[in-house]
């Protein structure tokens, strides 16, 4: 019988009696990618580490549901990145593989931290850092645990140990005035992710006085704001769900605790309507199974529910990810066995189940909740979508992004009596470096701290950096740059970038895009998205 009872964000830790104090060169707070790639790197480079994970589980989302990376050009991959996809690849008895099982990306990352003697600490939520004259001295967890070293990476998907350091940062949508954007903001009129028609918000179609059916964010037309104005608003998110339609590997989908059918009211409508996308976008992996991401009006993202998730305390971010696994877990059960839902539906999306040999700790559901963005740094450079589209180029790069700039919708609305999904944007790019300065704080902040997840960058460039292969290429970035920090004696805001180039290069980083390569963004662009919404 399968259970859902592992499957959580956070149980508080007791405080030890006898608390440890872990003492290495370089300290990692979180076993994402971008973590793991970069005690590999400091390890190659003869350095101890440690890795503090925050829960039960390693290789963040890469390991737990999407499977069909979020790629770009693959010739902008490098280093251990590349070296990943290599090994994936070699699983499947190919040179190189982007498409793969969730428990593969697993036993993948296990094995180089087998490989390189790293020791992973799991259940360790941060509670407190120490700092002495702009350095980190230690990290302290809620169990009392203390982890001690030269220099720290950050490698959370929130910005956790960069928050409790003291480090610059910002939540929500900037103006597109604040940096001279023009793809920030409040975004109305996305041609992707949208209603394809009329649809009406009121639980009494046409009666203004029934309520508003449950989804909808923002029902005040004076505060929609305008096409680049700034808001605390954040992209939706979601699980990528791994299904299967193997019947030796299928188990239904389960009724969630606090199912409420009619939390999807405004599916149905759309569904008699006439329309049907919700699961346009599974892509296939291999032996069967799929990455079900979101797709068209109504899907998996949880528009408008994850506002307090970045700023929230681990108790708050546990509400919010329960309310998520119930949201998208409630979705896929609702329909398959609601009698409202049209049978040609429910039949289709019954054919697809949870697959036994996946997340057999956490019910065979994915364990990490897609985080697509939370804090972000300011630091000395902040990359924003001139760096994407090219009109400006730095020249301390570490390492490429090439994946088209990309939000997901961040707030569901009522505009003149029907709903409207706002936060839309895809904007296709050519490859482009990203600044070292991106990646550590001001020195005025930090000097021993290392940021390669919540880079500093605004919203909407970080929709183009915020991908798997581009974490683990920054990780990995890190690393050497910890190296260096550590070799010469002199902080993370002091490292000589030739000397860093250097190092970069050896292990196989790609700094600069070679124009003679053939990529169409626009073309890869397309590939993202999944049948085309058409009218049953």
């Amino acid at each position: 019988m399968m259970s859902l009872d592992n499957l959580y964000y956070y149980v508080p830790t007791k405080k030890s009696e006898n608390p440890k104090t872990i003492e290495r060169d370089l300290i990692i707070y979180c076993a994402t990618p971008a973590g793991i790639t970069a005690a590999v790197q400091a390890r190659r480079a003869g350095l101890s580490v440690a890795i503090a994970e925050f829960g039960r589980h390693v290789g963040g989302m890469t390991a737990s549901g999407l499977g069909a990376t979020d790629l770009g050009a693959a010739e902008a991959v490098g280093g251990l990145s590349k070296e990943f996809y290599n090994e994936i690849g070699k699983h499947y008895g190919k040179e190189q593989q982007y498409k793969f099982e969730p428990k593969v990306a697993k036993a993948i990352f296990e094995k180089w931290l087998e490989e390189h003697d790293i020791d992973v600490y799991f259940n360790q939520h941060l509670d407190e850092v120490k700092k002495e004259n702009g350095k980190i001295t230690e990290i302290v967890m809620e169990d009392g645990t203390k982890y001690r070293g030269k220099i720290f990476i950050d490698s959370s998907y929130e910005g956790d140990l960069m928050e409790k350091a003291g480090v610059s940062y910002h939540v929500g949508r900037e103006s597109n005035s604040t940096y001279k954007e023009i793809y920030n903001g409040i975004q109305f009129g996305g041609p992707h992710h949208k209603f394809e028609t009329w649809i009406d918000p009121y639980i009494v179609e046409g009666d203004k006085n029934s309520g508003y059916l449950p989804g909808i964010t923002e029902t005040d037309m004076e505060n929609l704001g305008y096409n680049g104005k700034a808001d605390d608003s954040i992209q939706a998110y979601n699980f990528r769900i791994c299904l299967t339609k193997d019947p030796k590997n299928k188990i239904p989908v389960p009724k969630p605790p606090n199912y409420d059918p009619d939390r999807y009211l405004l599916l149905l409508r759309y569904i008699k309507a006439g329309f049907w996308d919700a699961m346009n976008l599974h892509t296939m992996l291999p032996n069967g199974k799929s990455d079900l991401n979101n797709y068209g009006g109504f899907s998996t993202d949880n528009i408008g529910m994850n506002y307090e998730w970045p700023d929230g305390s681990y108790e708050k971010r546990e509400e919010i990810y329960q309310d998520h696994v119930t949201y998208n877990m409630g979705m896929l059960y609702f329909l398959a066995n609601d009698s409202r839902v049209p049978k040609d539906i429910r039949e289709e999306v019954s054919e697809w189940g949870l697959p036994k040999d996946e997340f057999v700790d956490t019910g065979h559901w994915p364990h990490q909740l897609y985080i697509r963005e939370a804090r972000r740094m300011i630091s000395d450079y902040v990359m924003t979508d001139n760096n994407c589209l090219g009109y400006v180029k730095v020249d301390d790069s570490i390492g490429l992004a090439s994946y088209q700039m990309d939000s997901h919708h961040c707030r569901r609305v009522v505009i003149d009596g029907r709903v409207v999904n706002e936060g839309d944007v895809q904007i296709p790019i050519s490859p482009y470096p990203i600044s070292y300065r991106s990646i550590r704080p001001k020195v005025e902040e930090c000097t021993n701290l290392l940021v390669p997840v919540c880079v500093s960058s605004s919203h909407i460039a970080y929709g183009s950096i915020r991908m798997e292969p581009v974490f683990m290429i920054l990780g990995q970035s890190a690393a050497v740059a910890a190296t260096l920090s550590i070799k010469n004696d002199v902080n993370v805001q002091d490292v000589n970038y030739k000397e860093l180039k250097e190092e970069l290069l050896k292990v196989g980083q790609v700094l600069e895009w070679d124009d003679s390569i053939d990529y169409d963004p626009v073309e890869a662009m397309k590939k993202t998205f999944g049948k085309k919404t058409v009218k049953r």
